[in-house]
């Protein structure tokens, strides 16, 4: 049984198949805040789909990472590292990319196991 959550007309948010769950590209609500904070955005936009999955970030297997700008890439790691701590970290992949708009600075895409 495959379950959708927060469904629009192009893409759910989150998709859980039996004890995998997996998220859509998230991208910050809030676009003028800088690298850290659409980091801190996308992240806790990240939280609240597993807690909706019944699922914290200890199930996180993989979590890819797009950036409109590599120069980002610290600033954004100092941010992810805070979030993601010292235990029960996933698969990671960061690439650089034009995202869908150029307000966007950053787009995370999590996949978990229940």
């Amino acid at each position: 049984m495959i379950t959708r959550i927060d469904t629009s007309h192009r893409a759910s948010k989150l998709v859980i198949a039996g004890d995998r769950v997996e998220t859509s590209g998230l991208v910050a609500n809030d676009c003028s805040v800088g690298i850290a904070g659409q980091t801190r955005d996308v992240l806790a936009q990240l939280d609240a789909l597993l807690a909706k999955a019944g699922v914290g970030r200890e199930g996180l297997m993989r979590v890819q990472i797009w950036l409109a700008d590599m120069k980002d890439f610290d600033a954004m790691n100092a941010v992810y590292d805070a979030w993601v701590g010292g235990v029960h970290q996933p698969a990671r992949a960061c690439v650089g990319s034009q995202l869908a708009s150029a307000d966007y600075l950053i787009e995370i895409q999590g996949w978990a196991q229940r």
